[in-house]
């Protein structure tokens, strides 16, 4: 009997990647709670404040795009991907990532349709709508559930590539910066694509980033633990450079765009490129590297808090922003500038609590919760978790 160049193994789960998930998510909230304060604050004395948060926190959704291939190639490189495989890989995102994302395309049409008083099955509303859905451009966050797709539509020919030749691995973190910034060069000089954040060429770097840490995971995994032990010094020094060049690479994106807000500054586009990229990376990587310390730092009810919201992150990003629109078509601003510092966090505060309590109610008590949400974890598999302190792997952001 011929064997498998694959031998079939159970890759064991890494609970940790749901306390990046939880802290990617609020990065996600405090970006949104903060965007209408960097136009409306502009004459406050914490505009710098506002500033900071909006852009330091812009971190959140390429996060979620590179734990999404870092499991992706940790679940599958070590497996034999046949046609079988791939019917079901494809079955499992056409349920619980295509289907939600039409839905809730759907749900945020409907939303802005009625608040401008427009029609909604009129031709041309329709018309619209199919064309918003092809884009991302059904509401301001669902781009990045496109970008997912069209990821996921890229994965079996890149995992193919990576098992077939198996040196073209240490290439994938060169292949995906060069794919990415060709894209940036020539939509900046040639093509000018109207739509360019909806294309998953903007982030093909972090994808092939993704996917290099899931297939070198088990040998990375150390470094990610940050345990004493032999080499224990060269990686704390290398955790060291990481930390400190993303947090300069942070810092002066923060001072790109506050110049740019505040004084008028004009920047060549080149540059905001190239700081939101190198600082999502590496912020990713310390987001991973932080999710290993607070596992082991954290009291235990911190991390418990923490789990069940990496679990309920997609769920939460696809419904955040219905609660601050209603928030902020609601609550009106106040005229006293002290007053408007508790609205912005208490926009931040109703988008997490009541997203949270949305998503999780609807796992626990409504049948068929995965059209809306995407996979969520049931109540006996909730159960089974606390019982066992064990985390199923999964690989929705």
């Amino acid at each position: 009997m011929k064997m498998s160049m694959y031998p079939i193994t159970k890759n064991e789960p890494i609970p940790e990647l749901q306390i990046v998930r939880a802290m990617a998510i609020l990065c996600v909230l405090s970006v949104h709670a903060s965007a209408s304060a960097t136009i409306s604050m502009t004459q406050s004395s914490y505009y710098p404040l506002y500033n900071f948060v909006n852009i330091f926190m812009k971190i959140g959704t390429p996060t979620f795009i590179l734990l999404s291939s870092f499991v992706l190639f940790y679940g599958y490189y070590s497996r034999p991907f046949d046609l079988k495989r791939i019917g079901g890989f494809y079955k499992r995102r056409l349920l619980y990532i295509v289907v939600p994302y039409i839905v809730f395309s759907a749900l945020y049409f409907l939303l802005v349709q009625r608040i401008n008083h427009a029609p909604i099955l009129s031709h041309a509303a329709l018309l619209s709508f199919a064309k918003q859905l092809i884009t991302g451009k059904a509401f301001a966050h669902l781009y990045f559930v496109l970008i997912s797709i069209q990821f996921y539509l890229l994965f079996p020919a890149l995992l193919a590539m990576t098992q077939k030749w198996k040196a073209s691995v240490r290439w994938l973190i060169p292949l995906g910066f060069l794919v990415q910034w060709g894209f940036v060069l020539v939509n900046k000089y040639v093509w000018q694509a109207p739509n360019k954040g909806s294309w998953s060429l903007s982030y093909f770097s972090m994808f092939t980033v993704g996917a290099a840490l899931g297939i070198y995971y088990p040998k990375m995994k150390q470094w990610f633990e940050l345990r004493k032990g032999s080499n224990g010094g060269y990686r704390i020094a290398a955790s060291l450079l990481l930390w400190s060049t993303w947090l300069g690479l942070s810092v002066a994106h923060v001072m790109l765009y506050y110049n740019a807000r505040s004084f008028g500054t004009r920047y060549d586009s080149l540059w905001y490129e190239f700081l939101w990229n190198f600082q999502s990376v590496l912020a990713s990587l310390v987001l991973i590297q932080a999710a290993f310390l607070l596992s082991r730092l954290l009291p235990s009810f911190a991390s418990k808090t923490l789990y069940p919201l990496g679990q309920y992150s997609f769920g939460i990003y696809l419904i955040h922003l219905f609660f601050l629109t209603l928030y902020d078509r609601y609550i009106p601003y106040s005229g006293v500038s002290w007053l408007a510092h508790f609205r912005y966090l208490g926009s931040w505060i109703l988008m997490l609590g009541a997203s949270w309590l949305t998503v999780a109610f609807a796992a626990k008590f409504v049948p068929s919760a995965w059209i809306f949400f995407g996979k969520l974890p049931g109540r006996a598999a909730e159960r089974r978790r606390l019982n066992s302190n064990a985390s199923p792997l999964s690989d929705t952001a």
